[in-house]
C-alpha cells in the first residue's frame, strides 16, 4: 500500500465522521428492536487530550446479556505504538482517529458473539501531506457450530467487498484468520470474516465507500442469525459451555487486540475500551469435550480457517 496520498486525495475526517456517526445509530437501532424491554445506555464523554463520545451499551436484556457499541473522534499529539508499529515513519505524528466500535454477547448460547469496528486514522505533520489510512472489518465467535449461519456470514463478508476488487474478501478474510488467533491455544477466536489494516489503496472517497459497505453489511449478515437461534431451547450445559468458550474472548482482548491497545495506550476511556468484555466468562482446567459432541465440533471444525464459502 502507498506510504502517503497525493495532495489533491485529501482525507475528509468529517465525512468519515458523519457516517460513523450514522452507522452507530442504525445498528443500535436494530439491535434494540430484538428487546421487549432493555434499553441502550448513552454514555457520552470528552477525552483530556482532545475528541471524545459516545457509548451505548445495553445490559440484562432477555437476548443480548451486553451488547456495546461506541463511536468516537479522539485526537492527539503523537500517535500510540500500537497505531504506528506497522508504519514506524509515521511515529510521533499528530493524529485524528474516529470509527465505530461494537461487541455483542447474547444469552442464548446458540446465537454467537459478534464483534466488528470501521475507523479513519489521519497522521500529520507540520509541512507535508496528512497521511490517511481506514481499517475495519467483522467476525463471528460461535459458541455452538452451525455451517448454514457460517457461510451466510462470509457470503455477506464477500458481498460486502465484492464492488470494491474481486482481491479484497480473500485478502481480507485470511487477514481475519491470521489476526483472531490465539497463539497459545492453537485456535482461531471464532470462523473470522474481515479484517483489514492500512487501508489506501483506493481514493479517499472510494475507500469510505468500502468501509460503508462493511459497516452496513454487518448488521444486515448478523441480525438473521440473531432471529434464527434466540429462541433455541438450552440450559445449564450450553451456559457452561458459553462461559468456558467466552474465556477465550477475554484471552484474546487483553492479550492480542490492537484496538484494545490503541485505546489503553492513548489513555482513552477504559469504560468505553473494556465494553468489549463479556459479563461473565469462566476458565476451567484441562476442560477437554466429549467426543462427536458438538461442543468438540466447534473446536475441531470450526475453529480452524476454512473455505466457508465452498462450505455445504
Amino acid at each position: 500500500m502507498a506510504e502517503s496520498n497525493p495532495a489533491r486525495d485529501v482525507a475528509d475526517p468529517d465525512a468519515a465522521t458523519a457516517y460513523f456517526r450514522d452507522l452507530q445509530n442504525r445498528i443500535v437501532e436494530r439491535l434494540a428492536a430484538f428487546e421487549p424491554s432493555a434499553r441502550f445506555h448513552a454514555d457520552t464523554w470528552t477525552r483530556a487530550e482532545g475528541g471524545g463520545g459516545d457509548t451505548r451499551v445495553l445490559a440484562d436484556g432477555e437476548v443480548f446479556e451486553r451488547a456495546g457499541v461506541n463511536f468516537s473522534r479522539v485526537l492527539g499529539g503523537a500517535l500510540p505504538a500500537s497505531a504506528s508499529a506497522r508504519r514506524p515513519e509515521l511515529a510521533g505524528r499528530s493524529f485524528i482517529a474516529t470509527g465505530v466500535s461494537l461487541v455483542i454477547h447474547p444469552r442464548n448460547p446458540y446465537v454467537p458473539t459478534s464483534h466488528a469496528n470501521v475507523r479513519l486514522f489521519v497522521a500529520e505533520k507540520a509541512g507535508e501531506d496528512p497521511v490517511w489510512w481506514f481499517g475495519g472489518g467483522f467476525d463471528l465467535t460461535p459458541y455452538y457450530p452451525f455451517t448454514d449461519d457460517a457461510v451466510a456470514w462470509h457470503r455477506a463478508a464477500h458481498a460486502a467487498c465484492a464492488p470494491f476488487g474481486k482481491d479484497l474478501y480473500p485478502r481480507f478474510k485470511h487477514w481475519c484468520d491470521e489476526y483472531f488467533y490465539l497463539p497459545h491455544r492453537n485456535e482461531t477466536r471464532g470462523i473470522g470474516g474481515l479484517f483489514f489494516d492500512d487501508f489506501n489503496e483506493l481514493s479517499f472517497a472510494d475507500a469510505l465507500a468500502f468501509v460503508q459497505s462493511v459497516g452496513d453489511g454487518f448488521i444486515e449478515a448478523y441480525a438473521p442469525i440473531v432471529e434464527k437461534r434466540r429462541h433455541h431451547d438450552w440450559g445449564e450445559r450450553e451456559r457452561a459451555f458459553q462461559l468456558y468458550r467466552r474465556g477465550r474472548y477475554v484471552e484474546f482482548n487483553l492479550l492480542y487486540d490492537r484496538g484494545t491497545l490503541f485505546g489503553l495506550q492513548s489513555r482513552g476511556r477504559t469504560e468505553s475500551i473494556l465494553m468489549s468484555m463479556p459479563p461473565l466468562a469462566a476458565w476451567q482446567y484441562g476442560f477437554k469435550p466429549e467426543p462427536d459432541s458438538p461442543e468438540a465440533a466447534l473446536t475441531e471444525r470450526f475453529l480452524v480457517p476454512r473455505d466457508w464459502l465452498a462450505a455445504e
